[in-house]
């Protein structure tokens, strides 16, 4: 049932489109023309019209439908008439002259209300119902289905019209609404989180500057703290030109670009020095140029997996692997500590949970667990798309 309804709005579609033109209602109103003259001349004097009056008002009921698209009030009421005529002289009206008169009515109930189309059948019901004329009550069934199937087809656009601008006001509130839940975000992010961060950094230089005797390794852990809280307000700050381009798309902050897998050395030598422990990067495969949102997601999950092993195993050395194939680029980050606590379903905290969403977002896989051998792994597989070299 719905194939054929679906099939039958497309067959609509389609002669609404050739219908629709006035080159098409010009061939029309020809071909009706010609038909109605044929008709005309067939006849004869058999009727009660003579040939000329026949030919003229053959003429009359089908040549104005060439017109019809700019002037379909003046146009119907000029075929009905001329059908009108043809009935009053006690013959059977035009084949092309009713058919003219079906296109004219409902050409004229399509474009305008159905009370103005409603009342040129009136003449139609006088002669169904008063006289008896050949053929009235079938030119009369015909010219009602005409206007009823035009309202229809208005009143069917009008409602599709109406929903659709229903559904792009919820779409656009949907978007106002986002947009101030992203604003939102973006000020709590500024005012509020941004701003213990800076007090971390201000405090760890603080405290390394202002404590008497402090060993040289203690002041080092404190330049890497106040290095991570601005490394932290760094990030932020991209995070909220993101939110905040997106609040309003018209300005555009100015932002670093985003990390990649070049960048990889930098983030190995910064948790070696910040952890003090052995932190290896090893590369494996033929080392292509990869997309940047995959290059990214590779280094946001590299950088998180050595923050984990810095926050649960103190001291643990931890390696760094990259495989690249010909169809993804493989990570292994291990370490020989604890690893984080895990839930009883294995998901653990948000960090290896954002992890695994990181990889899914690029059509990825991640899992993570205690390796068999001792230690703490985290494998993600991130494909290549097909047009990377």
């Amino acid at each position: 049932m719905s194939q054929a309804r679906e099939l039958g709005d497309r067959a609509l579609v389609s002669v609404r489109r050739i219908a629709g033109t006035r080159e098409a209602f010009v061939v029309a109103a020809v071909a009706l023309a010609l038909v109605a003259l044929m008709e005309a001349g067939n006849r004869g004097d058999q009727t009660g019209l003579d040939l000329g009056t026949g030919l003229l008002l053959g003429l009359c009921a089908t040549v104005p439908i060439a017109f019809l698209p700019a002037h379909p009030i003046p146009v119907a009421l000029a075929v009905t008439l001329a059908n009108v005529v043809v009935l009053a002289g006690s013959d059977a009206p035009y084949v092309a002259g009713v058919l003219a008169g079906l296109v004219a009515l409902y050409r004229l109930a399509r474009s305008r209300s159905r009370r103005l189309a409603f009342p040129f059948l009136l003449p139609f019901v006088v002669f169904a119902l008063a006289e008896q004329r050949p053929g009235s009550t079938a030119v009369l069934v015909l010219m009602t289905a005409a206007v009823l199937l035009g309202a229809a087809v208005r009143e069917r656009g009008t409602a599709a019209a109406t929903a659709a601008a229903g559904r792009e006001t919820a779409e656009t509130l949907l978007d106002y609404t986002a947009r101030g839940e992203r604003a939102r975000i973006a000020r709590e992010l500024h005012d509020v989180v941004a701003h213990h961060i800076s007090i971390i950094a201000v405090q760890a230089e603080t405290t390394r500057l202002t404590t008497p005797g402090m060993p040289p390794e203690g002041a080092q852990r404190l330049v890497a703290i106040g290095d991570t809280a601005r490394s932290a307000l760094t990030e932020m700050r991209r995070l909220l030109g993101v939110l905040r381009e997106d609040v309003d798309s018209g300005i555009r902050s100015t932002r670093s670009p985003q990390p990649g897998l070049e960048q990889l050395n930098t983030l190995v030598d910064e948790a070696r020095a910040s952890s003090g422990a052995s932190t290896r990067l090893i590369v494996r495969g033929h080392v292509v140029p990869l997309d940047p949102g995959v290059q990214l997601t590779a280094f946001r999950i590299v950088q998180e997996a050595l923050t984990n092993a810095r926050r649960h195993a103190p001291g643990a050395a931890a390696d760094v692997e990259l495989d690249y194939t010909d169809e993804a680029l493989r990570l292994w980050i291990r370490d020989n500590g604890p690893g984080p606590a895990l839930d009883q379903d294995g998901t653990g905290g948000h960090g290896l949970v954002g992890m695994r969403e990181r990889a899914a977002m690029m059509d990825g896989t991640l899992v993570f667990g205690r390796s068999p051998g001792g230690g703490f792994v985290v494998e993600a597989v991130l494909p290549i798309p097909p047009d990377e070299p």
